[in-house]
């Protein structure tokens, strides 16, 4: 079985449109995928067309923002309705703080002197969702940095010019906007946070105890040591995995859609309970 189920089209953070992303998923030899675009699900309909031209098995996703203790994490929804009214209100709200913090990042981007940054990263996005990655962008191709890593620690964290914080809804809020929809709540990339083993073994727990579904086990960037904690994991905290590469398509991302390490056990797999 291969999978990936996470990734994003030009709705949110992505460069491709959704028929081209799944395009590439089938040219992957993916067997089944899911567009899960930043707090959106405009791309779904784009995309379960292609799929279905191609006969590639396409479960609906998004990536949703959420709080937990005080930490940005993102939750990813699987397997739902996207006409569900609690989800898309949700996802309204995300959006609009989405929106919010934009107008924020440009206007703190403008008094350390650097202008038209709304302007131009909404050129970027082609007129779609607005991210920190569209900015991070734009900076780069003004010459401010050389790469993602410099421009966000630079200009898009904390105090720095662009930093700007963000209210997300707590996770359990998040974890019920998908299930209400039929889907399931998976906390997406782990290790990608900066957090402690034990800050990551509590942050399962807790989603557990808040009726959330699983996590992912293996991305594009999961070390054999990341891939083998989050197996043992999934069985001491009684979690579903998931799999997931989080193509962009950006020109210096090197991830590339269905090139992923294999599940350690496919008893725990999310696609045999959707």
């Amino acid at each position: 079985m291969r999978a990936d189920l996470h990734n994003h089209s030009y709705f949110s953070d992505g460069v491709l449109s959704p028929s081209e992303v799944v395009r590439l998923a089938s040219d992957a030899g993916c067997d089944i995928f899911s567009l899960t675009d930043h707090d959106t699900t405009n791309g779904i309909v784009e995309a379960k067309v292609e799929a279905d031209k191609l006969k590639l098995n396409f479960i609906n996703g998004v990536e949703i923002s959420a709080f937990w203790q005080n930490n940005a994490i993102h939750i990813i929804g699987l397997g739902f309705n996207i006409d569900n009214d609690m989800l898309q209100t949700g996802l309204e709200f995300n959006q609009a703080i989405r929106k919010d913090r934009a107008k924020k990042i440009a206007l703190s981007l403008w008094r350390s002197g650097i202008k038209d940054a709304l302007e131009k990263a909404q050129e970027i996005s082609g007129g779609h969702m607005l991210t920190r990655t569209h900015f991070a962008h734009m900076l780069i191709q003004e010459g401010y940095c050389k790469d993602m890593k410099s421009v966000f620690r630079r200009y898009l964290t904390g105090r720095k010019p662009g930093g700007v914080r963000v209210e997300w809804k707590d996770f359990d809020e998040v974890i019920n906007w998908i299930q209400s929809a039929g889907g399931k709540a998976l906390i997406a990339h782990p290790f990608r946070y900066r957090m402690t083993h034990t800050k990551i073994k509590k942050m399962l727990s807790d989603f557990k105890e808040a009726n959330g579904d699983g996590f992912e086990v293996v991305n594009a960037n999961s070390s054999e040591e990341e891939i083998s904690l989050g197996n043992q994991w999934s069985e001491n905290f009684d979690l579903l995995t998931s799999i997931g590469s989080d193509f962009h398509g950006w020109p210096n991302q090197r991830v590339q859609i269905g090139n992923l390490k294999e599940l350690p056990s496919t008893s725990r797999a999310i696609w045999s309970y959707l």
